[in-house]
């Protein structure tokens, strides 16, 4: 796995996935624009090597913008092996003999290999100052944005409970001290400023193992600490250090950290920011981050990504966690055979299910299910549930499903009054509007009026064998004409 940012920019360059820019150009709209336009054209990661106004920084982009280059961060062929490691400690049977007892005690202690590991001090600490928000090359993405926006930190809070959260939420810059963090009130921050009053210790790290800026923005299971949920992703501990200004414990390999802390009753208005929408999302009320001070390294890199229509870098990190997380979603509701979430369908609009289906019902069942599972898939918007011999990831037959498999009155199913993301433009209110499931699997008998399905049309095996010379020599004289 790789320590940091760095080592991994080293691998992808080794690869030919890296482009180093040396012309200078300013965060403010250019940088962001580039990193747009490559990204419309499946291009590589950029690192910029000259950044106008901040000649302290380097400024890097579009890590994560193919799967290859995920699977890469993370070490894996397969992205799903990255989710079985959450439920090994779940898949043995239970131990019977006090041999077997001690065998599971030592598999769950090796779960431990996993849990973050406290160093002194570590590369974020080469340098300590005071906080000067302005110093830090965050992003202008859009000509209209309210401003100059973190739109990769991670943002480090600790619960009431003592676990660790860890949240991706973009940040407006307002001074050299104060920025607007725009947790949403679903957010595990928003549920702890809403418990604890004063100002609660934060910080904001940039840059950092790219194990680590993936599980930032990954839906974790509440209450596993974001550190540990970390440490699976990456299969070894995250290692963290003592913050300087705050109880927390923060990233020692990030880039830089900003330390300080959320004063929770001061809300000041954030916003306009261009969103993953393709629109202007207005803001609205937020609470402020005071800065105290920055660790960082002499030569920090600033990570930033870019939103806007899709398919973006965001693109990817959807496709990410549906992967990562099909074996969890398989293993809590085990009818489910894979899932799409189509890199047009804005991360949390649409998602495709198929599913073994063996009893009347069995669709409304999953989507209930899968709107019941918390910050995993309680704000997808659409669910659309398929049979299992339909691939999920080819929209043209999820349309024939539709087409050949739904009546409208019977199959589909609206759920007014239900939470949905903020930033949602279709719904009425934002956070509160309705939610829609389409049942397009074949219907069972108690579904279809007493009938059974139509049989459906094959061709005799024995002919369309002996024919096949004879289509491939038409298709021959078509690919010559």
């Amino acid at each position: 796995m790789f320590s940091d940012l760095r080592e991994f920019l080293e691998a992808l360059e080794d690869r030919g996935e890296l482009a180093r820019v040396k012309r200078s150009l300013s965060p403010e709209l250019e940088i962001p624009e580039v990193l747009r336009q490559v990204m419309y054209r499946r291009g590589p990661a950029v690192l910029f090597e000259s950044v106008r106004g901040f000649p302290k920084w380097r400024v890097a982009g579009n890590l994560f913008g193919s799967m290859g280059r995920i699977k890469l961060a993370l070490g894996v062929d397969e992205l799903e092996s990255v989710g079985r490691r959450f439920l090994e400690p779940l898949s043995a049977p239970p131990p019977m003999s006090l041999v077997e007892k001690v065998k599971s005690a030592v598999e769950l202690f090796e779960f431990g290999k996993f849990s973050p590991k406290l160093v002194r001090g570590g590369p974020v600490r080469e340098v300590v100052e005071e906080a000067d928000l302005l110093s830090i090359p965050a992003f202008k993405s859009w000509p209209k944005d309210g401003g100059r926006y973190i739109t990769y930190g991670l943002f480090i809070t600790r619960a009431v409970n003592g676990v660790t959260n860890i949240g991706v939420y973009r940040i407006q810059i307002l001074n050299k001290t104060e920025a607007v963090v725009h947790a949403q009130i679903h957010k595990r921050a928003a549920d702890l400023f809403s418990q604890k009053p004063g100002c609660v210790d934060a910080a904001i790290a940039i840059g950092g193992d790219p194990a680590l800026l993936l599980a930032g923005m990954m839906p974790s299971p509440y209450p596993l600490d974001e550190y540990l949920f970390a440490g699976v992703l990456r299969g070894s501990g995250v290692e963290v250090t003592k913050g300087v200004a705050t109880e927390l414990y923060i990233p020692a390999a990030a880039e830089a950290v900003v330390e300080g802390c959320v004063e929770v009753g001061d809300l000041r208005r954030e916003g306009p920011f261009g969103d993953h929408y393709g629109v202007y999302d207005g803001g609205g009320l937020y609470p402020v981050f005071k800065a105290k001070l920055v660790a960082r390294r002499e030569d920090p890199i600033y990570y930033g990504t870019v939103v806007g229509k899709p398919p973006l870098e965001d693109a990817y990190m959807g496709k990410a966690v549906e992967r990562i997380f099909l074996p969890i979603l398989q293993f809590l509701i085990p009818e489910v055979v894979d899932i799409n979430l189509p890199e047009y369908g804005l991360f949390q609009g649409v998602a495709i299910v198929s599913i073994r289906k063996r009893f009347p019902g069995q669709g409304k069942k999953v989507m209930a299910a899968l709107w019941g599972l918390g910050h995993m898939m309680s704000l997808t918007k659409v669910v659309i549930v398929v049979d299992h011999d339909v691939n999920v990831h080819d929209l043209n037959q999820v349309i024939f499903a539709i087409a050949q498999r739904v009546d409208p009155q019977r199959d589909v199913v609206v759920v007014p009054g239900a939470h949905v993301d903020v930033l949602d433009t279709g719904s009425p209110t934002p956070g509160y509007g309705s939610k829609l499931g389409i049942d397009a699997t074949r219907k069972l008998p108690e579904e279809y009026g007493g009938r059974r399905w139509p049989e459906e049309v094959e061709p005799d095996v024995e002919i369309a064998a002996g024919v096949r010379d004879v289509v491939e020599q038409v298709l021959n004289v078509a690919s010559r004409a």
